[in-house]
């Protein structure tokens, strides 16, 4: 039997991220910057009342949860800011999981600066190891497993969490295969729960659960060694007919995950199967300018299974509008500008809006897969393309379509892209913009900061008057 555990252990023990370049480190930074901004986010969202008055009765500790004023023992600020950095959908995604990785991974890493020291290099370095070993087991997974209904960001990606910190704190193989056993009877996440709370709390519980692992590993735990590939284990319970633990080891660092197929960074607040049909709609405006008040509607078609995350033709809520197609659409109509705000409570109740909902059709179509031959094995926002069709009050049709959304790595964002998504993430949390700004710019050559600490702290939300008292 492949021995998937122990192998999984000896690469977080051996692998050696130079491999990457400056070209890597250039991305994995890019992918760091961008979850410390959609963490911001979450601070400012509908989801952190009820998620700071869960985590409060726990204890306080040292760990800060930035855009809040509030500090957490390290599992709890693990849950917290993974909670917040997937509460607006606007993180990172791994079309192969699928899933959102950074969001579990960045939170369980930054958890661990209170108790250590973690300089920029070490902490670009876990990341990079954690997300390829996460990454490349999902390929001995299968896709499959994502379409019985399980969201990978919270079965899978918790994997790479573990790895990460392994990696950090320099567990030996057999600490490190004992924590990844541990995780794997904590691995969970169903996508019955897109379009509500629960399903940003994946990511919070799965960082907390790898925190968890690792230390109980420290304090003397023991689990098995080999719980992914056992009989009675992981992929047993998980997996499907298309499961194989012999996959993985072939594939990790042949190539790194962070250079091929890289990550795709969201550009726009919600669920990443939306954002071929909204780059559509924007390139057809290109043409013809700005639409809002001129449509009579719009057909927008996608490949089979492209709808399964986006169950809200009719959004109620904020959250709901975020997995909703036409919402999507409406709201690339009525904004010039798709922003946290666009995907609120009060933009689904927006008149203008709803009266565009009717407006609009959303279906998938066999013909949207027409040169994407392996379309099947392709998550819901990459498989085969997206066609939107404009047909305008004066009876004139314009059509678009796209095949690979902005933010994927073949249209990577860029570092000014990625500034103003930090900027608006930071405002919607009540940060200070001198506040963001150093962040950003330490963010960005975090190859080179001493302590990842500081920037935590320097995210802290503080009040306005104290902002001014240290400006004066």
């Amino acid at each position: 039997m492949t021995k998937l555990t122990q192998e999984l252990a000896q690469f977080i023990a051996s692998a050696d991220i130079a491999e990457i370049g400056d070209i890597g480190i250039d991305k994995a930074k890019k992918v760091i910057a961008d979850t410390f901004a959609v963490i911001l986010s979450g601070a400012g969202s509908e989801v952190a009342p009820p998620t700071l008055a869960f985590a409060r009765p726990a204890g306080f500790g040292n760990v800060p949860a930035i855009g809040t004023s509030d500090r957490f023992a390290p599992p709890t600020s693990a849950l917290v800011q993974g909670t917040f950095g997937a509460a607006l959908d606007f993180d990172d995604v791994l079309s192969m999981m699928p899933g959102h990785p950074a969001a579990v991974i960045m939170p369980a890493l930054m958890s661990q600066c209170d108790t250590r020291k973690v300089s920029g290099a070490d902490f670009i370095d876990a990341y990079v190891v954690g997300l390829e070993v996460g990454s490349k087991l999902s390929q001995g997974v299968g896709l499959k497993h994502y379409f019985r209904g399980f969201h990978a960001t919270g079965t899978v990606a918790i994997f790479c969490a573990v790895a990460s910190l392994a990696r950090l704190h320099r567990l030996s193989e057999r600490e490190a295969s004992m924590a990844l056993s541990i995780a794997a009877s904590m691995a969970s996440g169903l996508q019955a729960n897109f379009g509500s709370m629960t399903k940003p709390l994946h990511s919070g519980w799965a960082a907390q659960a790898a925190v968890t692992a690792v230390m109980l590993v420290q304090s003397g735990f023991t689990a098995s060694e080999d719980a992914l590939e056992a009989d009675g284990g992981y992929l047993a319970a998980y997996g499907t007919d298309e499961s194989d633990p012999a996959k993985v080891k072939p594939l990790l660092g042949s190539p790194w995950t962070i250079l091929e197929p890289g990550i795709a960074l969201k550009r726009f607040p919600t669920c990443y199967a939306t954002h071929r049909a909204i780059d559509a709609l924007r390139q057809i405006e290109e043409r013809v300018g700005r639409i809002r008040g001129r449509v009579s509607n719009i057909r927008c078609r996608v490949a089979p299974k492209s709808l399964r995350p986006l169950p809200f033709m009719r959004p109620e809520t904020g959250l709901q509008s975020k997995f909703s197609m036409p919402h999507a659409l409406a709201a690339a109509v009525v904004f010039d500008e798709l922003k946290i705000s666009s995907f609120t409570d009060e933009a689904v109740r927006n008149p203008e809006i709803v009266a565009l909902y009717e407006k609009i059709d959303a279906q998938e179509d066999i013909a949207c897969t027409d040169g994407d031959p392996d379309f099947e094995n392709k998550s819901s926002g990459t498989r085969g393309f997206v066609l939107v069709e404009v047909a305008f009050d004066d009876g004139t049709i314009e059509s678009a379509r796209v095949d690979i959304p902005p933010g994927h790595p073949k249209r990577e964002l860029s570092w000014a892209d990625l500034e103003a998504k930090f900027t608006d993430c930071a405002e919607s949390c009540g940060l200070h913009q001198r506040q963001a700004s150093d962040a950003f710019s330490r963010l960005h050559a975090l190859e080179r900061q001493a302590e990842v600490a500081t920037i935590c702290e320097g995210l802290v939300r503080v009040s306005e008057p104290a902002m001014a008292r240290e400006g004066a």
